[in-house]
């Protein structure tokens, strides 16, 4: 219905052409994707606290080789990991942390790039197949631009042993 149509649509009908609009608007939710060795992985943007770089990490023995050290970010001891170690990847200088909230814990990760926050609709989003699951990815799907795939990382998997 036109904007013109609308002024003189009854009370009824423009009711029922918002309800339209409103069933036609398509469920999203915000990420926030990063890079790390040619892998496009998306983040709920819900979860991330902040993005930082240049911050000094301070190593700490006897931790899985993945767990990169510790910040000191305002205060707050955060553990941070090392997306490409954890990945069975060989390592880069790199100094990209994403600090997140992961089950009312705080821990940062390290990446080799972070991109952009972007919409994707919930529908487009792929659960991983059973007997061809990635390690730490719950989901998968097209970049609404076209520019390639986007892992979804379940980031609790990225604490578990």
């Amino acid at each position: 219905m036109s904007d013109e149509n609308m002024l003189f649509a009854t009370e009824e009908e423009q009711a029922a052409e918002l309800d339209k609009k409103e069933l036609t608007e398509v469920a999203t939710k915000k990420y926030l994707t990063f890079q790390t060795d040619n892998l496009m992985f998306g983040i709920e943007a819900e979860s991330v606290i902040e993005i930082i770089t240049n911050y000094p990490i301070t190593k700490i023995p006897m931790v899985p080789d993945y767990v990169r050290g510790i910040i000191n970010l305002r205060g707050q001891t955060i553990p941070l990991i090392d997306m490409r170690l954890r990945l069975s990847l060989m390592p880069v200088d790199t100094d990209c942390i994403i600090v997140l909230n992961v089950n009312e814990m705080q821990i940062g990760i390290l990446v080799d790039t972070v991109n952009q926050i972007i919409d994707i609709p919930v529908e487009t989003i792929l659960t991983m197949p059973a007997h061809n699951a990635q390690k730490y990815v719950s989901g998968m799907c097209a970049m609404p631009d076209g520019s390639g795939t986007m892992l979804v990382l379940d980031c609790p998997l990225l604490l578990q042993s």
